[in-house]
């Protein structure tokens, strides 16, 4: 196991580490950065509007997303240290004692959009599909994050170029953050936990809201150049050198690991058989036209072969299979692969079919 510190100087001992992000052909990860978790993280989390479309329209909507959030809390035992609603994004500062990060934004964003597409009378994604994500290090990287975060709402739009003091105000008016609340201005929510930022201001705890306003607000005139130009280029995480060689590493060590075993059958043999002649030869053992594989039909056990096929033969993905025969999904060819698997073991006549048209393209494959 690896050990990480948390910022208020407890170690974090990573037994749960999950991977998330999709393979490609060849069983090597996408471009797309992946997803590590691990219990006790922190991270800078991102949600934006697909397209750059508005997220709220009202504050109704502010306060129900902040509702929901509160609840969240709770139902995942998900520490919320600050959020920050803006117009078409969202930033939060989460930790997961839990490893749950991926479940709890799920749920959060689901129950969200659910609710806004009733209330607009629409369907369809509102937010882009993948949260960012970006695990952070304390104690210096989370309280310069905690500034830049509460900061959102005085470097966008026409605030940007008012004059310093007008800025300072529009920050401490702004109610869709938790700033006001660690500022002193308002109470604080209550599932909003303060406590480890405001400590590590090092202040008695009286005077710790008015050094955090203090110190944040010195933030309007001057930039943190060195933080904005972390999360431009970091890759591995908002920290020192260290700490992202060490996610990098937890990267490497556990994507091997968290390849799934259909991605991994459909690696076991070379490109050998084209995926045309695999539906032909899918067809002719099943007895059906070629075109009926690659339509939905129910419960259809040919196109559940042929993709099994598809992926040890030719060498295609679930995803570029669901393409081929019209599944939809790769999800759905995941499915439906689990569901042949369960019906072999209890149909011999079935069996005998894979195990003809795996001889056939064998031989096929031999004669090359």
């Amino acid at each position: 196991m690896s050990a990480f510190r948390c910022h208020w100087g407890q170690p974090l001992i990573i037994d749960k580490l999950l991977t998330v992000g999709p393979l490609d052909d060849y069983g090597q990860r996408m471009a797309r950065k992946l997803r590590v978790e691990y219990e006790g993280a922190i991270y800078h989390v991102t949600v934006r509007g697909v397209e750059r479309r508005r997220l709220f329209d009202e504050d109704v909507e502010r306060e129900r997303f902040v509702d929901r959030l509160g609840e969240s809390v709770d139902e995942y035992d998900v520490r919320v240290y600050l959020f920050c609603l803006m117009t078409n994004h969202v930033h939060l500062l989460v930790e997961t004692p839990r490893a749950n990060l991926s479940a709890f934004m799920q749920k959060l964003q689901t129950a969200y959009t659910v609710y806004y597409n009733l209330r607009h009378r629409r369907a369809g994604h509102l937010m882009q599909g993948r949260f960012g994500a970006e695990p952070v290090q304390g104690d210096r990287y989370l309280l310069s994050l905690s500034r830049y975060i509460h900061l959102n709402p005085v470097y966008v739009g026409r605030i940007r170029k008012q004059p310093l003091k007008e800025r300072r105000d529009s920050l401490r008016r702004y109610r869709w953050s938790s700033y006001r609340g660690y500022a002193g201005l308002d109470e604080p929510y209550e599932f909003v936990d303060e406590v480890p930022v405001l400590a590590i201001m090092g202040t008695p705890k009286k005077k710790r809201r008015l050094s955090y306003r203090r110190f944040v607000e010195a933030g309007i005139a001057k930039t943190d150049e060195e933080l904005v130009e972390l999360l431009k280029t970091s890759t591995w995480g908002v920290g020192d050198k260290e700490f992202q060689d060490q996610i990098r590493d937890l990267h490497a060590a556990r994507a091997r690991k968290a390849r799934r075993q259909e991605d991994v059958s459909f690696r076991r043999v070379a490109a050998l058989v084209s995926a045309p002649a695999i539906l032909d030869a899918v067809a002719k053992e099943f007895n059906m036209e070629r075109t009926t594989l690659q339509s939905r039909h129910y419960d259809c056990v040919a196109r559940a072969v042929a993709a099994f096929l598809l992926g040890r033969y030719a060498r295609v993905s679930q995803r570029d299979a669901a393409i081929i025969l019209g599944m939809g999904t790769g999800s759905a060819v995941c499915r439906q692969l689990q569901r042949l698997r369960d019906r072999r073991a209890t149909d011999p006549a079935l069996d005998k079919h894979i195990h003809r048209l795996c001889l056939n393209l064998d031989h096929a494959t031999s004669e090359k």
